[in-house]
């Protein structure tokens, strides 16, 4: 790391005003920074926060703190004075041309050490989240393990320092120019999951049976971020989650990856398994009829009706445990559900879900008739 602060003092005001300029005089060497923390919570920049003490004379003091090879952001360095912070004035930073530096002019009513905070964002030094998630044998809880991942081009080595990732979550460790290390920040076991099988009527066929190859269902854990699953405690930041699954035998299986995202406190984890032909899925339009006609002044042509739909999904489960079935159905812009087997939740206005469960080895079947307003012919 080549980067290093100093302080050069002038003992009087007179002194200011007789030099030409500032010159670049001989520079007292300060001790090593005391405290370092890394916040990482932002992803688009690191901000790195240190304390020193700086022993101050009485008058205008010049600090002169310079990055040669270190990638520092020049206009986001800041000094704050922490203790004494009154006595204390900043009064301007300067910049000398063609170096990687900066001059601060601080003044001090006397001799005294004063402790400041110097903060900058860091360039080429980053962080990616990333998961393990084991998966009992009956596919109802999971043991979930975090990492933070550093990676650092800075041109800084960073020696035992305290990298923050949120408000809440930190962890000390050191990391070298050019290194990257995988820390382990999180660990939660027995987390509560369920397992959901996904039609989406849009995007899938309805009748499996007219398709060449058997149609495959989405799959996907879902795990609340709450505190009555053991967790709550703060959001669950978005990277790579790796799943594996006991295998009943001692051993794993690897189940697959997924891109978790950003879950907020109270929000829900999805992570997506894969596909799977246990679940057999039939749609059809059993009925449609027009409704409510209106015609033109001369009654003559009609202008505008209504359209009364009836449809059946028929859900089969081939698994030997029960299953929760996601159905996702498309509505039409202007519409009105007249009679429904089962709850529904209207996700927009354009998309209405069904949450079934469907026994082992079983079918259940879904019914619902709506009326589509204001159709023209």
């Amino acid at each position: 790391m080549k980067l290093s602060l100093s302080v050069t003092y002038l003992l009087s005001l007179f002194l200011l005003f007789a030099q030409v300029s500032w010159a670049r005089v001989k520079l007292v060497a300060l001790p090593e920074r005391e405290a370092t923390v890394v916040r990482l919570d932002n992803p688009r920049a690191t901000l790195l926060e240190e304390e020193r003490l700086l022993t101050l004379q009485k008058g205008i003091n010049q600090v002169n703190f310079s990055w040669q090879g270190v990638e520092i952001v020049p206009d986001s360095v800041r000094l704050t004075v922490l203790d004494p912070p009154d006595s204390v004035t900043v009064l301007n930073v300067s910049y000398p041309p063609n170096e990687q530096a900066l001059i601060w002019q601080v003044v001090s009513p006397n001799g005294q050490p004063v402790r400041v905070r110097m903060s900058y964002l860091l360039k080429q030094i980053d962080r990616l989240i990333a998961y393990n998630a084991l998966v009992n044998k009956e596919e109802s809880a999971l043991d979930l393990t975090a990492f933070v991942v550093l990676r650092n081009f800075s041109g800084e080595n960073l020696p035992l320092t305290r990298f923050q990732l949120d408000q809440g979550e930190t962890l000390e460790n050191e990391i070298l120019q050019g290194e990257t290390k995988r820390i382990s920040f999180f660990t939660a076991n027995q987390l509560p999951i369920k397992k959901y099988f996904t039609f989406d009527a849009e995007q899938l066929p309805w009748n499996p049976k007219q398709v060449s190859d058997n149609i495959s269902i989405p799959v996907h854990y879902e795990l609340e971020n709450i505190a009555e699953n053991g967790l709550g405690k703060q959001a669950l930041w978005d990277g790579k989650i790796r799943l594996y699954a006991e295998d009943g035998h001692g051993s794993h299986l690897f189940l697959g990856e997924d891109n978790a995202q950003f879950t907020p406190v109270g929000q829900t984890l999805k992570l997506r398994l894969g596909d799977s032909h246990d679940i057999v899925i039939t749609q059809r339009k059993i009925s449609e009829n027009r409704v409510n006609e209106r015609r033109d002044k001369q009654r003559t042509k009609v202008i505008l009706y209504d359209l009364e739909a009836a449809m059946q999904v028929d859900m089969e489960n081939f698994k030997d445990q029960p299953a929760w079935v996601r159905l996702k159905e498309l509505m039409p812009e202007e519409w009105e559900m007249k009679t429904s087997s089962h709850p529904y939740k209207r996700e927009r206005n354009q998309e209405i879900i069904f949450d079934i469960t469907v026994p082992a080895k079983e079918k259940v079947t879904v019914t619902y008739n709506y009326i589509q307003r204001n159709m023209r012919p």
